[in-house]
């Protein structure tokens, strides 16, 4: 998984750096949250994209994560694309 590095919005910085109140949010008790809308404009995150996190000591950095193999819905299909196989079927 490859990941971006994230532009901060002068918002964001200013709640990391401790000059502006901290965004929170509540778990549920199925350990769901929702993200915080200034932090999904921070990290360009819309419905239907991933995001990873890295544990960094006692803190979690969140990013966005980008595209992966599994994204590619021939990817299943490349274990038969050896140059055996190719001969193989050649005149099916």
């Amino acid at each position: 998984m490859r990941l971006t590095s994230v532009r901060i919005f002068p918002r964001v910085r200013n709640i990391l750096t401790g000059r502006a109140p901290m965004i929170t949010s509540k778990v549920t008790s199925k350990a769901q949250t929702t993200i915080p809308q200034p932090v999904r404009a921070a990290l360009r995150v819309q419905a239907g994209d991933e995001i990873a996190y890295s544990i960094d000591g006692d803190r979690v950095i969140l990013t966005k994560a980008m595209g992966r193999a599994a994204d590619d819905p021939f990817a299943t299909f490349r274990e038969w694309a050896s140059e055996s196989d190719r001969r193989a079927y050649a005149k099916l």
